[in-house]
């Protein structure tokens, strides 16, 4: 009866933490799910009208390729400037809107230089021998790889706008994720007369209206203005000091991404596609879960520990068993339901019953992760709450040899599966070791 008076008390409380986390948590699970059904659909469509094919290889290894550096700085900016911002709000808040001028054109500058190096890079990176694509596959990449390169610019600047309403605890940024997936899925249904190469146009069309409906709101508030090309505010050398050790770690950790990639071109024709489509399906079960309680917490977290208020330490680690314990019912349902899923997703049109039985092979092995991942978020948000940035990347860096000791043996007694059985080993390890370290240096 304590138990549940506790939670009658936490629910009733508007100044309650949990309460605040719950709130936000069931928010962001919801705009996730929309954006995941919106992803989920894009995928059957893709699925009905090319199937496991060239083309959805090489559009998927370039996608990944390019959106590895921008989910990079993604990953980083959200540690790095949601606990900064919550500092500067209680102890210098008039500097926010300097810093924000000052970042926002530091990453106008980034995102051009990424843009460019993609499009002159690319071509030679994907026609290397290495990379073990068909010819005929190297050649679709490379019509893809020019035609996306300015993704790169916009998706950095998207990762930086969404940091920021992070940062006010406002969630809308995680509804717009699902613009691109719409308009590709509207693409795809056009008559092919009306549109060539629909994917390639319908992923720069989609993440345009994202960057647009991101600013929106940011001008409303008057948080976006005019980019500043300097760095006179005070708040960049607490930013250097973070961003530096973990853009660094970030980086070698996203390799993971790029190592299944490449992993799976030389398992043969489909891998990619094998391997992309179980990874969707995976990525929707993520997101409800860890993306949702990432993003709910990290501000609330941060919130305290900045005004010094509650018990910041004892409040990670309830939400942390209460997560690990949300996903290991979610990889128990779907290890036992996962070949009906991926049926019912994707089996239609070019997709045959054998490649769901493919599909669905790999995502079970895949599902080890979940719970694992969903308890580790947590824990990473604690971390960087109190700025201790030094452990998230030494652990960042253990689960990349982790990694790749799994892709160097396990592909080759289990095919696909094996990547994502490494996938899932990595996250064991993570999560333990951050377990470890939250319980000793917090």
């Amino acid at each position: 009866m304590a138990f549940f008076s506790r939670i009658r008390h936490h629910i009733t409380n508007p100044e309650s933490y949990h309460r605040r986390i719950a709130s936000s948590f069931l928010l962001v699970s919801a705009f996730v799910l929309i954006g995941r059904l919106a992803g989920a659909a894009k995928e059957m469509a893709i699925a009905w009208r090319y199937g496991i094919s060239e083309i959805v290889d090489a559009y998927v290894l370039v996608f990944s390729l390019i959106s590895w550096p921008v989910s990079v700085w993604f990953s980083v900016l959200s540690i790095v400037l949601v606990p900064l911002l919550a500092r500067l709000k209680v102890n210098s808040a008039t500097n926010i809107q300097q810093f924000r001028n000052e970042v926002f054109g530091f990453t106008i500058v980034l995102g051009i230089i990424l843009s460019i190096l993609i499009y002159f890079s690319f071509p030679y990176i994907l026609s290397a021998s290495w990379t073990g694509l068909p010819i005929s596959t190297k050649h679709l990449a490379d019509n893809f790889a020019t035609g996306l390169a300015p993704i790169a610019l916009m998706g950095i600047l998207i990762n930086l706008f969404s940091a920021w309403m992070l940062a006010n605890g406002h969630h809308r940024n995680t509804l717009f994720e699902a613009i691109p997936a719409l308009v590709i899925l509207m693409v795809l249904f056009l008559p092919p007369t009306w549109m060539t190469e629909p994917l390639l146009w319908g992923t720069l069309i989609g993440v345009a209206l994202q960057l647009v409906a991101l600013s929106i709101p940011l001008m409303q508030r008057n948080q976006l203005q005019m980019p500043c090309f300097t760095f006179q505010s005070p708040a960049w050398k607490g930013f250097w000091n973070a961003i530096g050790v973990l853009a660094i770690s970030q980086t070698l950790m996203s390799f993971s991404t790029i190592i299944d990639q490449f992993t799976a071109a030389n398992l043969g024709v489909g891998a990619i596609s094998t391997l992309s489509y179980s990874n969707r399906v995976l990525a929707l079960l993520l997101s409800l879960g860890a993306m949702a309680i990432g993003r709910a917490v990290l501000p609330v977290f941060s919130d305290m520990h900045a005004k010094r208020e509650g018990n910041l330490k004892k409040t990670a680690l309830q939400w942390c068993g209460w997560m690990f314990l949300l996903g290991l019912g979610v990889f128990l349902i779907f290890w036992i339901l996962s070949p009906w899923v991926i049926a019912i997703l994707f089996e239609r049109g070019q997709f045959s019953a054998a490649d769901t039985q493919s599909v669905s092979d790999v995502l079970r092995w895949g599902l080890i992760q979940v719970p694992f991942f969903y308890a580790g978020l947590v824990l990473v948000q604690l971390l960087a709450s109190h700025e201790r940035y030094n452990v998230i990347a030494f652990f960042t860096v253990t689960n990349l040899f982790i990694k790749v000791i799994g892709n160097l043996f396990l592909p080759d007694l289990m095919g696909v599966s094996g990547i994502a059985l490494s996938t899932g080993l990595m996250y064991v390890w993570s999560t333990a070791c951050l377990y470890i370290a939250s319980r000793r240096f917090i």
